[in-house]
């Protein structure tokens, strides 16, 4: 089981890393002003999404659901934590499809957002992952 937990952690911090660097390459992607660079910031922004954050949100939503079986569901009746968690993690998943969104708007030369748009955007995973963070360790209610 602690395999399973291990890989969990190693799959969310793929996901973290890639949802806290994509919304910054929205920021300097919606920066650019040349053919160049918005041909380059497109392939990145591609590969990020479909190459690191889809299989690490994936991977980690499939460890975590393999933990919750293998524990089993009824030892999560009275934990208020583990469920509100979920629902983070349920906001995160919106949150990683909204970006999906704005991934395919920049590919077709069609955003519609500032570069400061974009960076109170990238702050809301870094407020999401503590609040994680501090339900799955300390556990307050």
């Amino acid at each position: 089981m602690l395999w399973v937990k291990a890989f969990h952690l190693i799959f969310m911090v793929t996901w973290f890393a890639a949802l806290f660097y994509l919304p910054r390459l929205f920021v300097y992607h919606a920066m650019s002003s040349d053919a160049i660079s918005n041909t380059r910031f497109k392939v990145m922004e591609r590969k990020l999404y479909f190459g690191i954050m889809t299989p690490g949100a994936v991977l980690t939503i499939i460890f975590g659901l393999w933990m919750l079986y293998d524990y089993g569901w009824a030892l999560y009746a009275d934990m208020g934590w583990l469920h509100l968690k979920m629902m983070i993690v349920v906001i995160l998943v919106g949150y990683h499809l909204y970006c999906g969104q704005i991934v395919k708007a920049f590919k077709n030369d069609s955003n519609q957002h500032s570069h400061r748009f974009y960076r109170w955007l990238n702050e809301l995973p870094v407020l999401l992952l503590v609040a994680v963070i501090i339900l799955a360790t300390v556990k307050p209610f």
